[in-house]
């Protein structure tokens, strides 16, 4: 096995990267990989990235959105610097042994490979990703961290590690590939290709996932967001959160009203009745153990916030989502 090359560092030569696009995978991940190396290029006034796009099988990759992306068999890709892996839904189907073969055969070559959405769980079922950091979409996180024990799993939107890089969604991955234009171009480059999508950058440490998107976290808020989110089952009072992170719950209040015009309790509950329409919609789960797996203590309780949040009950939204959709 090469050892791999650091395609993290000044290069004024295109960066030679194949996209592995998967069936089914979500057209803003897709996006989110390929349109910062098309700004980029544009940008630059030539190819900073040279890619192409190749598929798991003969057949080109169909989107969610039902865009098919033309393409080449994995198979007959003899080499690259940096795979992307993009991939979204029915990744158990994916992960056949020619697939992870093929994975294999590209980062033994020295190749950096970089996996977003269900891409790093295709590099971890390929052993890709035993020892280094990673991470996932928050919903398979937690399943994520328990099929793959030798992964350094962690809850951040995007990791780095040598010859290897995660994002778990989309829009950490515009983050992800920000971060190799600025590592190759400069950080004036990177933002100025940032600029180009009105996008206004990630904080300068890192921070992790949160399940209720658009929020303008600062460092405090952030860690109070994961710290809510580790609880949604046995939700910690306020003063608790505010002593763990060495301040007053009066300053949380604050910081909560100036950077997301809500309460901290607010937040919290809105973060529990996320994951609660999550599993009615998403698993089986008897609705009292949604109840108690979000924090109520009775399904009464449990009832009225869930109506109120999401204008119906949890009962009528499962049997709503079982119904067949006509096309």
């Amino acid at each position: 096995m090469k050892s791999a090359k650091n395609i993290l560092q000044p290069e004024n030569r295109p960066l030679k990267t194949a996209v592995l696009v998967l069936d089914e995978c979500n057209t803003l991940s897709f996006a989110a990989a390929v349109d910062p190396m098309r700004a980029a290029n544009r940008l630059a006034g030539r190819a900073a990235f040279d890619w192409d796009y190749v598929s798991a099988a003969n057949e080109p990759p169909m989107l969610t959105s039902g865009l098919t992306v033309p393409s080449f068999p994995l198979a007959r890709l003899e080499g690259c610097e940096l795979l992307i892996i993009v991939a979204g839904f029915q990744l158990a189907r994916h992960a056949t042994p020619s697939l992870l073969a093929g994975l294999r055969r590209i980062a033994a070559s020295g190749a950096t490979i970089a996996g977003i959405d269900g891409g790093p769980w295709l590099m971890a079922e390929a052993g890709l990703l035993d020892g280094h950091p990673a991470t996932n979409h928050w919903e398979d996180l937690e399943n994520f961290a328990s099929r793959f024990p030798e992964v350094d799993c962690r809850n951040d939107r995007f990791t780095v590690s040598e010859g290897r890089l995660t994002s778990g969604g989309a829009t950490p991955a515009i983050e992800m590939m920000l971060h190799i234009i600025g590592a190759r171009h400069g950080a004036g480059f990177a933002s100025r290709v940032a600029g180009l999508f009105l996008y206004d950058g990630a904080s300068a440490e890192p921070r992790p996932q949160s399940r209720l998107g658009g929020h303008k976290h600062n460092a405090l808020t952030a860690k109070a967001n994961a710290l809510m989110e580790a609880a949604l089952d046995e939700p910690m009072p306020l003063s608790a959160i505010a002593e763990t992170l060495g301040t007053s719950p009066r300053s949380l209040q604050q910081q909560f009203r100036l950077r997301l015009n809500t309460t901290p309790q607010d937040h919290y509950l809105q973060l529990r009745l996320a994951e609660a329409r999550r599993l009615v919609t998403d698993t089986d789960m008897p609705l009292m153990d949604v109840a108690i797996a979000t924090g109520f203590t009775s399904q009464s309780s449990f009832a009225r916030a869930f109506r109120t949040a999401h204008g119906t009950s949890a009962r009528d939204l499962r049997q709503e989502q079982a119904r067949p959709t006509a096309h």
